[in-house]
């Protein structure tokens, strides 16, 4: 993936894409306890969510842990795996998020995905985790059913 020019949805993303198209999503509360870590959710089910700094997600040179890490669903342990395995992929996994089905994007690289990448990526975390009805109606809404 790699930054793009042109229209607004092929632009790079950028941290206020995240928060506009995960709070754009039907039925969607912020659980989170802190304004600058929110914790999107749809029917009590997070799906994206801004983490603290944690010891297993760490610079590998300094050892400093990353304090811009966001946490998202993806439907899949495949979809997860398309994200982490790309060559220069801003996406990445922990050890601690061994069989848990999401992906980390660090805030700093968010610019390496589309606009557009980046609101899919997020839309179906989102669907991956609301209720079939839920789901299947925004689907519907959307002319993807």
């Amino acid at each position: 993936m790699s930054p793009a020019s042109g229209s607004a949805g092929t632009r790079p993303a950028s941290v206020a894409d995240i928060h506009t198209t995960a709070r754009g999503m039907p039925h969607v509360t912020d659980a989170g306890t802190h304004a600058d870590r929110p914790v999107y959710q749809v029917g009590g089910k997070s799906f994206v969510f801004f983490r603290t700094p944690r010891p297993d997600a760490v610079d590998p040179v300094t050892g400093e842990r990353y304090d811009d890490v966001v946490v998202i669903w993806v439907a899949s342990e495949a979809d997860k795996l398309a994200l982490v395995q790309q060559d220069r992929s801003p996406f990445f996994t922990t050890n601690h998020f061994n069989g848990h089905l999401s992906v980390l994007l660090r805030t700093s690289r968010v610019s390496e995905v589309t606009r557009d990448e980046l609101t899919e990526i997020i839309q179906d975390a989102w669907l991956s985790r609301a209720s079939a009805r839920r789901a299947a109606t925004w689907l519907a809404e959307h002319g993807l059913d």
